[in-house]
């Protein structure tokens, strides 16, 4: 789909990160699981990881993650019209984390929750323009996970992969939408390639899910790969051939930092040359929703991305889901939204 003309555009004045001072290093994990650093870098291309300590949880990561993007965008929380936390894993079952949230910043208007996994945060982006379309105000939009509070530690598959952090941006209503088209779909029938059986209402936690680790997540390796690659480039040519654009006009490929070699796959099959991709994923692993927009507000503070840049987001996560997101950056200007 393409971005409606006439409708109040969306654009990006304000991003902010959260990184969990504990690393987890290659060689650790090595010795943990009897592998070599050298096998750990070529399956996955990450060297260490960020990993939360006692008291950090995916809503603190989160609310200090929102703090830094509220004060470059120079905006006071009670100007932020929604808040919206993008994450799949909660701070608890009950509240949705984004109230945990809103409660610490002391944002103004609504809060929701979006979780599509390891593609939260670009499905919040698209939720978020058309929010913008009908209230034409700030909104805040956070990556968040702890995804470490969540494997096996006995998991090698998982446990080289995962990380933790968050990534926060403010979207401001503009006079033209930085989002030019956009692609969202979900196979529900691949729900048992990646997935945490028990906590929820199809099996509720006890004694006997704790006992047979049930309340772990659980990967089936190579259906991942396969499913995330073909769902993601499907998805990357269906949005560049709705805007009428090929692989070689794309400024920047931003993906959800999953794994290299899943990259490196996507790269392959889409046509977008390696040069153009943005990743940091040889120093954070994957931290889930929060590592697009740890990658974009990276990216930004290097000077890498320019105005009139065109920066295809593309995210995959459990369900399975996909998402891709084109944005034009810096299109259009601000409009004045305070009454």
């Amino acid at each position: 789909m393409t971005a409606a003309a006439g409708m109040p555009g969306i654009g990006i004045i304000g991003w902010g990160t959260c990184l969990p001072e504990g690393r987890l290093t290659n060689a650790e994990l090595a010795e943990r699981f009897d592998v070599d650093d050298d096998w750990i870098v070529r399956r996955t291309g990450i060297r260490e990881r960020r990993i939360v300590g006692p008291g950090e949880t995916t809503a603190s990561l989160a609310v200090a993650a929102g703090r830094r993007a509220l004060d470059r965008a120079g905006l006071r929380p009670d100007e932020i019209s929604h808040l919206i936390l993008a994450s799949g894993t909660p701070e608890q079952l009950s509240p949705a984390t984004s109230a945990f949230v809103q409660r610490e910043l002391g944002t103004a208007g609504g809060a929701h929750d979006v979780n599509a996994e390891c593609a939260s945060f670009a499905y919040g982006f698209v939720v978020a323009a058309g929010l913008m379309a009908i209230d034409p105000r700030p909104i805040l939009l956070i990556g968040t996970d702890t995804h470490s509070l969540v494997v096996n530690p006995e998991d090698r598959d998982l446990g080289v992969l995962i990380g933790d952090g968050a990534g926060a941006v403010v979207l401001a209503p503009h006079d033209r939408s930085w989002l030019q088209g956009w692609d969202m779909g979900c196979d529900g029938t691949k729900t048992d390639s990646l997935k945490i059986p028990a906590g929820g209402s199809r099996l509720p936690a006890s004694e006997a899910t704790l006992r047979e680790k049930l309340h772990y997540a659980q990967i089936k390796g190579n259906e991942i790969y396969l499913h995330a690659v073909r769902f993601t480039v499907g998805s990357v040519k269906r949005t560049l051939a709705a805007a009428g654009l090929g692989p070689d006009d794309i400024d920047h490929l931003l993906p959800h930092q999953a794994n290299m070699r899943i990259l490196d796959s996507i790269l392959e099959h889409s046509g977008v040359s390696r040069d153009r991709l943005i990743t940091n994923i040889e120093y954070y692993g994957n931290t889930g929703a929060a590592s697009m927009p740890i990658a974009l507000a990276e990216a930004l503070d290097a000077g890498r991305i320019q105005r009139g840049d065109r920066v295809l987001f593309a995210a995959f996560g459990a369900g399975m889901v996909w998402v891709t997101a084109l944005l034009e950056w810096g299109a259009g200007e601000p409009v004045e939204w305070r009454s």
